[in-house]
């Protein structure tokens, strides 16, 4: 990973992660992003225990920029994060 890569948890049904998408997109960040919601079995549990290294909430959308993680859709904190 490059130090502005971009990995994020979400889910389908989650608005605030929808617009985490589209902010990223508007700003032609190119990000990976995993639908929590559509795992399931040990996949899910799998990636679960993964958030949570990153948010002991585990609520969405968990994002990870580098090496600073930030939790629910904050454009000014994302937008630090990625240096816009």
């Amino acid at each position: 990973m490059g130090d502005n890569d971009v990995m994020m948890y979400t889910l389908t049904t989650c608005s605030h992660c929808k617009a985490t998408k589209k902010f990223l997109s508007e700003c032609g960040v190119k990000y990976e992003f995993t639908d929590v919601d559509l795992l399931s079995g040990d996949e899910r549990a799998a990636i679960l225990e993964d958030v949570k290294k990153f948010n002991p909430r585990c609520s969405f959308p968990t994002i990870i920029i580098g090496d600073k993680v930030i939790v629910g859709f904050k454009e000014q904190e994302i937008r630090e994060a990625l240096g816009l």
